[in-house]
C-alpha cells in the first residue's frame, strides 16, 4: 500500500514538473493560439487511452472475480466429497474424510503462502488428489448399493481436480509486458499532451493536470494490484477453505 501511494505521488509530481517546464519554455498566450489543434489531438489520444484503460481494468477485475469464484467452487467440491463419502464403504469413507481435512489444511497453511510468495507449490496437494482418485477407484470396485454415491464422489473429485488446476493457473497469470508498456506509455502521453494547452490561469491548469495524472496513476495502480489475484495487496481470500475446515472439525467433534 505504501508503494502504491509513493507511485501515485511521484506520478503527480512528475506531471507537474513537466507542466512547469512547458510553462517556462513558452508563454500561455502563445500556446493558446494552437488550442484548437491541441484539443483535437488530446481528444483522440484521451479517447483511445480511456478505452484501453477501461477494457483492461474490466478484464483484470473479471479475472479476479473468476479466481475468487473458482476458489469457492474448489472448497465446495471438497466439502461435497467429505459428505458424499459417508454413504460409501465406511473404511473408504473415513480415509477420504481424513484426506479432505488434510487437503484443506495444506491449502491454507502451505499452498496459499506459496502462491502469495510466487513459489512453486509443494507436491503434498497433488499427492492428496492422487490418493483420493485411488480411493475413488476402490469404492467403484466394491459395487454393492453405493453406485450413486460413488458416481457423485467421482464427479465431485473431477471438479475438485479441475478447480485446483485453474487456481494454480490463475496464480501464475498476469498482464503481458507489452500491454503494461502500452498502459504506462499511454498515461504519460495523455498527461503530457494536456500540459500543452494554453491556459491563462496557471493555477487552474495545475489543478487540471494534477487531477488527470492522479486519476490515471490511481487506475494503473489498481490494475497492477488486481492483475495478480494471489499476490499484492488485493488478493483472493481462502474463506471457502476456512469454512470447509470448520465443517470438518465440527463434524469430527
Amino acid at each position: 500500500m505504501i508503494w502504491d501511494i509513493v507511485i501515485i505521488t511521484v506520478s503527480v509530481l512528475a506531471a507537474l514538473a513537466f507542466l512547469t517546464i512547458v510553462a517556462r519554455s513558452s508563454e500561455a498566450h502563445a500556446r493558446k493560439e494552437s488550442n484548437d489543434f491541441t484539443g483535437a489531438v488530446v481528444a483522440v489520444i484521451g479517447t483511445t487511452y480511456a478505452v484501453i484503460l477501461a477494457f483492461t481494468l474490466s478484464g483484470v477485475w473479471n479475472m479476479f472475480q473468476q479466481a475468487q469464484a473458482n476458489v469457492e467452487q474448489e472448497a465446495n467440491s471438497l466439502v461435497n466429497i467429505w459428505r458424499i463419502t459417508t454413504n460409501v464403504d465406511p473404511a473408504t469413507g473415513k480415509q477420504v474424510q481424513a484426506l479432505c481435512l488434510e487437503y484443506a489444511q495444506n491449502v491454507l497453511s502451505v499452498e496459499w503462502p506459496a502462491m502469495h510468495d510466487e513459489k512453486p507449490l509443494p507436491r503434498e496437494g497433488s499427492q492428496i488428489i492422487n490418493q483420493l482418485w485411488v480411493l475413488a477407484g476402490q469404492s467403484h470396485d466394491l459395487g454393492g448399493g453405493t453406485y450413486v454415491a460413488t458416481y457423485q464422489f467421482v464427479e465431485e473429485l473431477r471438479m475438485l481436480t479441475e478447480f485446483r488446476r485453474i487456481r494454480i493457473m490463475h496464480s501464475k497469470e498476469e498482464l503481458p509486458g507489452i500491454l503494461r508498456v502500452v498502459l504506462v506509455a499511454g498515461g504519460i502521453i495523455t498527461v503530457a499532451a494536456s500540459c500543452f494547452f494554453g491556459v491563462p490561469n496557471l493555477r487552474f491548469h495545475v489543478l487540471q493536470v494534477t487531477v488527470l495524472s492522479f486519476l490515471i496513476a490511481l487506475v494503473l495502480v489498481a490494475i497492477s494490484e488486481i492483475d495478480r489475484p494471489y499476490q499484492g495487496n488485493v488478493v483472493v481470500q481462502p474463506d471457502g477453505f476456512h469454512l470447509a475446515l470448520e465443517t470438518f472439525q465440527h463434524r469430527e467433534d
